[in-house]
């Protein structure tokens, strides 16, 4: 066998209840379904003269923020966003991502400067389903990461 790591380490993988998103102020968003952050890069090409071949160098970056939340209650940020449609003055907030590993190390990485950004559901309900509202933020600062996750016995 080749690949030896897979078998050996199968007991370290996550499963997606190791982790969490947190506001500004640590609380746990504890009705938050899922969420993901993702970079865009985005590259500038270019061909040198005499070459066949294309290349490309670095040109912008952006970061989104999507999450789903299990509407139990109306929250803040539903608040906040009713609020900015009213006024036209957007909410901003700052987020904590989380992941905890097998082994108690975790990695944090904050997002700071998140603006609402894309579609977001006001009202989304399906017969017999969970009522759940998706929403979609930009992030507006670099992401931070603060610890690093490893897969070594603590």
């Amino acid at each position: 066998m080749i690949n030896n790591s897979a078998a050996e380490d199968v007991r370290k993988v996550l499963t997606g209840k190791d982790g969490g998103l947190y506001d500004d102020e640590g609380t746990l968003l504890a009705t938050m379904e899922t969420y993901q952050s993702q970079v865009n890069v985005s590259n500038a090409k270019y061909q040198p003269l005499g070459s066949m071949q294309e290349q490309e160098v670095p040109q912008s970056y952006s970061v989104t923020l999507n999450f789903t939340e299990i509407v139990i209650e109306d929250s803040k940020f539903i608040q906040q966003l009713m609020e900015g449609l009213k006024s036209g003055v957007m909410p901003v907030w700052n987020f904590q991502g989380k992941l905890v590993g097998r082994n108690g190390t975790t990695e944090h990485i904050n997002y700071r400067s998140c603006v609402p950004s894309g579609t977001i559901d006001l009202q989304n309900l399906t017969v017999g389903d969970i009522v759940k509202r998706a929403w979609s933020l930009f992030v507006n600062k670099p992401p931070e990461l603060q610890t690093l996750l490893t897969a070594a016995d603590a």
